[in-house]
């Protein structure tokens, strides 16, 4: 079938045109040109696909690992420093190793531990103490009571001290008073009155006991001096120093006993009798002979 001239011109172009006696119809678009099917083609299929909705799921928090029953029950765990607390405790409960002995050349204080320590006593001085030669600067450790105590080193000597016996003993009566000297013999006066002049302070005495059998004291040849503590041990080292001119035999103090039979061994200790007064802890015990002094 012949087609019109102008009718085949109106395809090539792509326009739509009634025709005469012809109704043509164009359903599929074709290109115009091929720029515009390279710019159809690069078109990717991808595009043309519905996006898919993808849900990334949260991570659920993981729990805790249990903790095993036989560590709910387990006991505490020692500090570090519990090894040594323990060993310092023991240290500290054995006694501590005397090497010697030493005296004090004044009234010491005693001290718990050196510069921080606790006052714990005075040592009357002349006295013997048991040194361990341990020494931490001005401090010397000795051992009291099987226990470690310190001292200042500067007032320990190796040799004893030796109480003065310098000046005029004093037989002038005494202002306290001189009743106690009733009953007693030459010496016992001798040595109140002067106690009484060199410890002015102490004013209490013991005499004549008649019916204390079997003690100087009925027989009027001992004296009580009623003084405690370091001015008790200083009373009675000056009377041990000046026994002879005193007529000094014994003297008792603190539950140690002097004797000049047997001054070569110095103060001994006594057996416990059941109280202060018993084991004169508050008084110094002078026994005479009887009227051997020489003031």
């Amino acid at each position: 079938m012949a087609i019109p001239g102008a009718a085949v011109a109106l395809v090539a172009t792509g326009s739509a045109a009634a025709l005469p006696d012809h109704e043509v119809k164009l359903n599929t678009p074709i290109a115009s040109s091929s720029l515009q099917l390279a710019r159809e083609s690069a078109i990717s299929r991808d595009a043309l696909r519905p996006p898919l909705n993808v849900n990334t799921p949260t991570p659920k928090p993981k729990a805790a690992a249990p903790t095993a029953k036989h560590l709910k029950k387990q006991a505490p765990i020692p500090k570090p420093t519990a090894t040594k607390t323990r060993a310092a405790a023991a240290a500290a409960a054995t006694p501590p190793k005397v090497i010697g002995s030493k005296y004090t050349t004044t009234d010491v204080n005693v001290w718990s531990v050196p510069v921080v320590g606790t006052l714990l006593d005075v040592i009357p001085k002349g006295s013997k103490v048991s040194v361990t030669g341990k020494v931490d600067g001005i401090w010397a450790e000795i051992v009291r009571d099987e226990k470690s105590r310190w001292v200042k080193a500067q007032y320990l000597s190796a040799t004893k001290p030796v109480a003065s016996t310098a000046g005029t003993i004093s037989q002038a009566a005494c202002k306290s008073g001189s009743a106690v000297e009733d009953g007693l013999t030459q010496d016992a006066i001798r040595v109140h009155r002067a106690v009484c002049a060199k410890f002015p302070n102490i004013t209490s005495y013991g005499g004549l006991r008649a019916g204390d059998s079997g003690s100087e004291h009925s027989t009027g040849r001992a004296l009580d001096i009623m003084v405690s503590g370091s001015e008790g041990k200083e009373v009675a080292e000056w009377l041990k120093a000046n026994h002879t001119k005193l007529g000094v035999s014994e003297l008792i103090y603190q539950q140690q006993i002097w004797t000049v039979q047997r001054s070569s061994e110095g103060w001994r200790g006594m057996e416990d009798r059941g109280g202060a007064t018993a084991n004169h802890m508050d008084h110094v015990h002078v026994s005479v002979y009887g009227s051997s002094g020489t003031v």
